[in-house]
């Protein structure tokens, strides 16, 4: 049975049980509204019996019996002696032992008392003591009282029955209007099994509607604050997943490149040792310098790797570094490979102590210095300023345009050639940039305007 109701509907349960609580209420009401009739009627009979013995109680002292008795009554006298009682006059039913028994306990005081006579039915008996030695007995027949009693039980039944299904009927009413926004909030559930989640980081439905209680409202909104945060994952997971696609499918494509290059001289090498040995010098060259430039792009990959799962390895190795100092040799390493970029440098207050990987920080200033020379026509100056927490790298190129500066960061993105560059990079020197910053706590920032490019490197969480 009670697997059965769990598996009803809670509108459904919740009425069962109304109805069950207002059957037992009605239950109770009834049965104290009959009893407490019975016992008024049975108070009014005794009352009338009262009254009769007491106009009676004359004529049983003077003449020992009973002369008017009202229709369907029983009046007897009984002479109560050492324990018995003996019929002395009266109207006898056939049962009278029932009557002399309470006779017998009439001696002590009046004794009211309900019998069942046999062949005569129910009666209401009242004795009293009249003088010593004789007991007047009454029995009034109960029949209209019960008549009363079960007309008064129909009805209640009556009534009982139709407020019950009224109950029942008004309440499922209500239940189903109150548990409607539940059932909506279901129907939005079902509606979002519909979708398909695999390749989209939207869910389109929400819980909406109103009404239903401060209750409700509350769990629509939970509801609905549960959906947003599975949206935001969603969001989270599906741009993930297209970076890591889009990753992929350029580091495939940029190791390519130089995995192509370095077959093409290796076969131009074999060519080369069987019929022109003078070549096979270049083409070794060649192949090393292919060689490099994948392990260079493997190297940048393997680091953003590392970075991306820093929590389970810390790929920086911090201590005290000098900024300056740092800035100074990479501003020196620019210039011997860069001369054609005339650079100048403001290297700030000295010493400027910080707490990093001098290696990977020196990398960062590397990669911006190299960024300035890549992308811009010879002869443009660069300047590399340090301050208390960071350094400025800039230059004073075209610029970059408003579409490409949301993405400069991005692992392999290039901007078009709408700003000059000497010769193709990896796409991965700015995303490591920013990688390497946000691993030591920091921030890049970009600001490009027609004549000056600046990427300032704010390092105040280090």
């Amino acid at each position: 049975m009670r697997v059965r109701l769990r598996g009803l509907r809670l509108g459904t349960r919740l009425v069962l049980g109304l109805g069950v609580l207002a059957l037992v209420v009605f239950a109770a009401v009834g049965t104290v509204m009959a009893t407490s009739m019975r016992s008024y009627l049975d108070g009014k009979l005794d009352e009338q019996m009262r009254t009769t013995q007491i106009a009676e109680t004359e004529t049983v002292k003077t003449y020992g019996n009973v002369k008017k008795v009202p229709q369907g009554w029983y009046s007897i006298v009984f002479a109560v002696q050492d324990g018995t009682a003996e019929l002395k006059s009266g109207d006898r039913p056939k049962d009278v032992e029932d009557l002399g028994r309470i006779a017998l306990e009439a001696r002590g005081g009046d004794v009211y008392r309900t019998v069942h006579l046999y062949d005569e039915g129910t009666y209401r008996v009242r004795a009293c003591a009249v003088v010593d030695g004789l007991v007047l007995v009454s029995a009034a027949p109960t029949g209209d009282r019960d008549s009363i009693l079960r007309q008064l039980v129909g009805l209640e039944v009556v009534v009982f029955v139709a407020a019950l299904i009224a109950f029942v009927l008004v309440g499922r009413g209500v239940l189903r209007r109150g548990l409607r926004p539940l059932s909506d909030m279901a129907d939005t559930a079902h509606n979002i099994t519909t979708h398909d989640l695999t390749d989209t980081g939207r869910l389109p439905v929400r819980a909406s509607g109103q009404g239903g209680g401060v209750e409700v409202e509350e769990l629509r909104t939970a509801f609905n604050t549960m959906l947003d945060h599975i949206d935001s994952s969603l969001a989270a997971r599906t741009a993930a997943e297209q970076r890591l696609r889009r990753f992929v499918a350029d580091a495939s494509h940029e190791l390519r490149t130089p995995l192509t290059s370095l077959r093409g001289y290796a076969d131009l090498f074999r060519y080369a040792a069987a019929n022109e040995p003078e070549e096979r010098e270049a083409h070794l060259e060649r192949m090393r310098a292919e060689a490099a430039r994948m392990s260079v792009l493997l190297d940048d990959l393997l680091l953003l790797a590392r970075l991306d799962s820093a929590e389970a390895e810390t790929p920086l190795r911090k201590q005290d570094v000098d900024l300056g100092e740092l800035a100074s040799d990479a501003a020196s390493a620019f210039a011997a490979a860069h001369p054609d970029h005339p650079l100048t440098t403001d290297l700030g207050p000295s010493p400027v102590r910080l707490r990093a990987d001098p290696m990977r920080l020196r990398q960062v200033l590397d990669n911006l210095l190299t960024n300035a020379a890549v992308h811009t026509p010879s002869g443009t100056a660069v300047s590399l300023t340090v301050f208390r927490t960071g350094v400025v790298v800039a230059d004073a190129g075209p610029g970059i345009p408003d579409a490409d500066r949301a993405r400069v960061f991005d692992r392999f993105y290039r901007v078009d050639d709408s700003r000059a560059r000497k010769r193709g990079g990896s796409g991965l020197g700015l995303a490591v940039v920013d990688s390497l910053v946000a691993a030591h706590g920091g921030v890049v920032e970009l600001s490009s305007e027609p004549g000056r490019t600046a990427f300032t490197v704010r390092l105040d969480g280090v």
